[in-house]
């Protein structure tokens, strides 16, 4: 490489787009003011590998003030570090002005930075592949850093030295881990040994900075269950998750769980998914976060000796809490994610389960996330849907109705035949709408007869027997099989 770096032409120029079209504009009019105007970052990298571009970032020798004068939509969003940011045909943009940064304080941002030449500020940058300048003049591009080689090799190299860029910016080690695993790219042994050295230093970054690019990686990566075994290789796993560090190794019943342990399990499931959303990806990782804590070796009916895991899915569901609360996720993604952990095990029931129960299950606004993890977690282990398209099946049959109707009968209709307000009405009102589910009556006025004719019957009724809807049997609450996981 010569000391201007090496220019080429990419072999295959990216797809003209609005988003593409926008940026080329920006640039036209920085040159016009008599600047140099490139897309920085990932845009060649990503030309280059003929992925898809969803956002641009420009580089130039303008000043933050010749920005802004030449844009009447930006605004100065990190004037200091010299980021204006340009609004352009509806399309957003960060402009930096070309700079070297002088010493980093926290681990993540520069106490100050000088404007400088376009060669220096390649090389503050984090990896060779992102530190490429795609010049829309040529179009060419121009690599200071030796990232055109790495692209050959599929290698992923910090610039310069890794120790020195680890310590700038922490968390460009969970970068690395995502850059890797998205591209599927080696990481270079040199930047490998720094991630690892450097993991311990994701304690002093923000958990929403974590949990972002945490997230990211497993959205991203083609193979998520590789990139989680990444991150525990690297170390970083035990420092953000302990937790999921901690399922390595821990054994599981065979006859069930025929691919290895719970880490193993985890691994697998991740990389069955289909359509990833971050509440499947946390549901994945946590619905057997409890089983190191609740692993115990039972005997099974013939006396002999069984692991189990009882009550892990109750104890999940609280670790599962914690932990996101941990990495700031919102209480929606919380209460859908806890509500998986806590009744992943109810599937093993759904044969002995009562229609009224199942339809109440089904109906729930977060029973498509526990279907589908129950999917994952079959295929990723015994590899049994027999439960899965019980309640496919169920839910068809269930189609040309509301899954939960509306009960035909209310306090206020209670009250009305002169049943006082109170516990018992409560449970006098579960019993009718679960016998509804049941379709013990087919319609109001069939139930408001019974209920005139059995209102002694309902109002003796205890907690137990009103979960049953035959009044003269108590319930029998399905049995979970607490050796399957």
């Amino acid at each position: 490489m010569t000391a201007d770096g090496r220019v080429f032409a990419p072999p295959h120029p990216p797809p003209s787009t609005p988003l593409l079209q926008a940026a080329e504009s920006v640039a036209a009019r920085l040159r016009e003011g008599g600047h140099v105007a490139y897309f920085a970052g990932g845009f060649a990298r990503d030309t280059l590998l003929r992925r898809p571009i969803h956002d641009i970032d420009i580089a130039t020798d303008a000043r933050p003030d010749a920005v802004q004068r030449l844009f009447a939509k930006s605004r100065a969003i990190g004037k200091s570090f010299g980021v204006i940011q340009v609004e352009y045909n509806d399309h957003v943009f960060e402009v930096a002005t070309f700079r070297r940064d002088l010493g980093y304080q926290d681990g993540r941002h520069p106490s100050e930075v000088e404007f400088t030449r376009e060669e220096e500020d390649a090389q503050r940058r984090d990896f060779t592949v992102n530190g490429m300048f795609y010049d829309p003049t040529g179009p060419v591009i121009r690599d200071y850093v030796g990232g055109s080689a790495d692209m050959e090799h599929r290698c992923l190299r910090a610039i310069g030295d890794p120790e020195a860029r680890f310590s700038e910016d922490h968390l460009r080690i969970m970068r690395a881990i995502r850059f890797a695993s998205v591209l599927e790219f080696t990481i270079e042994p040199d930047t490998w040994e720094a991630v690892r050295r450097h993991a311990v230093t994701l304690r002093a970054i923000s958990m929403e900075r974590i949990r972002d690019e945490w997230v990211r990686t497993l959205m991203e990566a083609p193979q998520p269950g590789a990139a989680l075994r990444r991150f525990h290789a690297s170390g970083i796993l035990a420092v953000i998750l302990p937790e999921i560090e901690a399922m390595i190794g821990v054994e599981q019943p065979p006859e069930f769980h025929p691919e290895g342990d719970v880490f193993v399990h985890t691994c697998l499931m991740l990389d069955q998914m289909v359509e990833r959303t971050p509440t499947l990806i946390w549901s994945i990782l946590l619905h057997d976060v409890a089983k190191p804590r609740t692993f115990a070796i039972g005997t099974d009916k013939e006396g002999r000796p069984r692991i189990q895991f009882r009550g892990h899915a109750e104890l999940g569901a609280e670790m599962a809490a914690t932990i996101m609360k941990r990495f700031r996720c919102s209480n929606e993604e919380i209460d859908a994610v806890v509500g998986a952990v806590l009744r992943h095990m109810r599937f093993s029931a759904v044969p002995e389960m009562r229609n009224a129960t199942l339809r109440r299950w089904v109906g729930g606004p977060s029973f498509p996330l526990e279907l589908e993890l129950h999917r994952i977690d079959c295929l990723a282990s015994h590899g049994s849907l027999d439960h899965y398209h019980q309640v496919l099946a169920f839910q068809e049959k269930l189609a040309q109705e509301p899954v939960l109707p509306t009960a035909w009968l209310s306090g206020r209709d209670l009250i009305a035949e002169g049943i006082a307000p109170g516990p018992a009405m409560g449970r006098m009102l579960k019993w009718l709408y679960d016998a509804q589910l049941e379709g013990k009556f087919q319609d109001r006025d069939s139930a408001l007869a019974w209920l005139r004719a059995h209102r002694d019957e309902l109002a003796g009724m205890s907690e137990e027997t009103a979960g049953s809807t035959d009044v003269d049997k108590p319930s029998v609450a399905p049995r979970v099989n607490h050796d399957q996981g």
